[in-house]
């Protein structure tokens, strides 16, 4: 799967494994499985954070989208027999917002180029070719590596032979494969789920609410697609799974889904409090509500007489 016009990013991703290798190699051992390991989920971990921006702003339209559900409500019970006239008054609406409601899509367009590079990149090393500026040392380091006794470029359906070459069990393989594999399905699930459950909460009468709901038990069907990537693959995008997952969790605490008034109009809601807060302690005292605010005592001062009144003396 390489592209022509994808060149100068498979060398960039290559360059950047080569830079984390190298750095994680000055304490551990190169060819090591920790070191390899320790490498795809640092590379990734940087990609992700590359397009942080983007996660931002897709949750940043997703909130104004939330704002102004009540007044698409509006819109599509007033032109509910004209549907063309409706997604206009929606769409006009949305701009004039500066709501984008393809802002979801930014960071599946920004991940879709890299997932291609790191395939491109990893699969070329499973094969043995040393291309996009690495060695020849450094890819026969990572088709030494072992992850819980399976070897970096090795995939479900390799031959017993073939494995028998990196020096690795059929079964052990399989089973640590299938176990990846699993994970990659499971946080794919959940990571879904967390946002269908999200745009369900905010746009209870959404005309694509069932699809979303057939998407959300069909997207870990696509993991088992990875059967037939390299472990390598596999881990980075568990690794990707994981950090959407949390990433995500921090956004929805922060962001609290809004509420309205009577008139339709936002009411702030206060954040759930973070993981430091839940786990840092409160002590009685803290929980105790304020005792009321003493009542200020006003002292009455006496008067300050003239000095003719304090000596008794008559004025001339």
């Amino acid at each position: 799967m390489e592209l022509s016009w994808l060149s100068w990013l498979y060398q960039a991703v290559a360059q950047v494994i080569i830079w984390i290798h190298s750095a994680y190699s000055t304490v551990l051992n190169p060819d090591s499985g920790l070191t390899w390991a320790l490498t795809i989920i640092t590379l990734t971990v940087f990609m992700r954070i590359l397009i942080f921006p983007l996660f931002l702003k897709q949750m940043r339209s997703s909130r104004k989208m939330q704002e102004l559900a009540p007044k698409v409500q509006e819109l599509r019970k007033r032109y509910k027999n004209d549907k063309q006239r409706m997604n206009q008054e929606v769409m006009a609406l949305y701009q004039g917002a500066g709501a984008n409601p393809l802002g979801g899509c930014l960071p599946v367009l920004a991940q879709f180029p890299i997932f291609i590079s790191m395939f491109t990149v990893l699969q070329n090393m499973a094969n043995g070719h040393a291309k996009y500026g690495m060695t020849q040392e450094l890819v026969d380091s990572a088709r030494k590596a072992h992850i819980f006794g399976a070897p970096l470029p090795a995939n479900f359906f390799m031959s017993a032979e073939d494995l028998a070459g990196f020096g690795a069990g059929n079964v052990q393989t399989k089973v640590v494969l299938g176990i990846f594999v699993a994970v990659s399905s499971l946080t794919t699930f959940l990571t879904v789920r967390q946002s269908v459950t999200r745009s369900m909460a905010q746009m209870p009468d959404n005309p694509m609410a069932q699809q979303q709901k057939i998407l959300m038990y069909i997207s870990p069907l696509f993991a088992f697609f990875s059967l037939n990537f390299p472990l390598g693959l596999i881990m980075y995008w568990v690794t990707t799974n994981v950090w959407t997952l949390g990433q995500q969790h921090w956004f929805y605490s922060r962001h609290p889904m809004p509420e309205y008034d009577a008139k339709g109009n936002v009411v702030p809601v206060k954040p759930k409090p973070g993981l430091m807060a839940k786990l840092r302690k409160t002590t009685p005292e803290e929980e105790a509500p304020p005792p009321p605010p003493e009542p200020k005592i006003i002292r009455q001062q006496p008067s300050r007489q003239s000095r003719s009144k304090r000596t008794g003396s008559k004025k001339s």
